[in-house]
């Protein structure tokens, strides 16, 4: 039987959630005002690499956050500590030193609590698991991040107290851990440094996946309080999703798509809208229920196979790969938008 969570851990786990992504944006701050105070060419291009991965990280943190489908606010404890530490870091109290020092400690908190929630996900329910495969990526990438940080340090630490350089050798060693690291990542990184966002294909398939997940767990469980559960968590994201699709990802295609095809998408879609209505006024243990679910899973599976190939096939064929990741971006904050308005 899947084990499963009640709302008020899932909204414990979207608020940790929005706790890194608000730690996530202080960290990209503060490599901004590295990258401003150093004159060390070689820290400066450590921290310019470290900004650019954080900045697409950040991305991946709004494609989770989108995907899990509870939208929360930062716990505020965290929200005082970041507008403590901001201040702080663009302040004259602390040297570059401790600043950096700092620094490193908010990678380690971002790291533990990425590794915290990928842990809870894989024990509380498979839906969950789906939505935040992605932060694997944010986990690895600031676990070498903090290998480099390392060696920032020393090399800050040392000049701080002597006025001299550190050991040169210092940086081949961080190089090491970070290949070391890199493959171990390996096959759980999702997405590679070079882009900003996924494209608007990716971030349609974790829902196509997720919404699979869905309805495994529904039909796997008998209790009566789960498959509640699970099914406002169906719902919830198909409204979403289908919203998302009709105003953004539908309208990009237009011109470029046989117009019949697109219609038929979104005449199922919509179909979707009084079908879950009438769902969740029914006993959701009942014949009846199950026969309508297994109506409405039908029907969008058939709808998923249309999108996954011919629909992809016109947005590969007619965009650029930046235009794909914009398509996602828009398509994700859009998701977000009927994400917080349902949850008024």
């Amino acid at each position: 039987m899947v084990t499963t969570v009640d709302d008020t851990k899932r909204k414990a786990i979207a608020m940790k959630l929005a706790d890194m992504k608000a730690v996530q944006e202080l960290i990209i701050s503060n490599e901004q005002e590295f990258i401003s105070a150093t004159t060390d060419s070689e820290i400066a291009k450590r921290f310019q690499e470290m900004l650019k991965d954080d900045q697409k990280n950040l991305g991946i943190l709004d494609t989770v956050i989108v995907q899990y489908g509870v939208p929360s606010e930062p716990k505020q404890t965290i929200s005082e500590f970041v507008s403590k530490m901001d201040q702080m870091m663009s302040g004259s109290e602390l040297t570059m030193y401790e600043k950096v020092f700092q620094h490193e400690l908010m990678k380690h908190q971002q790291v533990m609590t990425g590794i915290t929630i990928h842990k809870a996900a894989q024990r509380v329910g498979a839906d969950i698991e789906a939505a935040i495969t992605p932060l694997n990526t944010v986990n690895f990438e600031n676990r070498a991040h903090q290998e480099q940080l390392k060696g920032v340090l020393e090399t800050l630490g040392v000049r701080e107290l002597t006025g001299m350089d550190a050991d040169q050798g210092l940086w081949s060693r961080v190089q090491d851990a970070v290949a070391a690291l890199s493959g171990v990542a390996g096959s759980v990184v999702t997405q590679a440094s070079g882009k900003s966002d996924m494209n608007i294909q990716d971030v349609i398939r974790m829902d196509h996946q997720k919404v699979n997940v869905l309805f495994a767990e529904i039909k796997g469980t008998q209790d009566q309080m789960k498959r509640k559960e699970f099914f406002t968590q169906l719902a919830s994201d198909l409204r979403a999703h289908a919203i998302a699709e009709n105003e953004i990802a539908y309208p990009a295609v237009r011109g470029k798509y046989a117009e019949s095809d697109l219609q038929e998408l979104y005449d199922e879609q919509n179909s979707w809208f009084p079908a879950l209505e009438a769902m969740e006024k029914m006993d959701m243990m009942s014949d009846q229920f199950m026969s309508a679910l297994n109506k409405l899973m039908d029907e969008i599976m058939d709808h998923v196979r249309q999108e996954e190939s011919t629909f992809f096939a016109a947005l590969r064929d007619n965009f650029s790969s930046s235009e794909l990741e914009n398509l996602a971006t828009q398509f994700k904050a859009r998701k977000s938008e009927v994400q917080k308005a349902a949850a008024k």
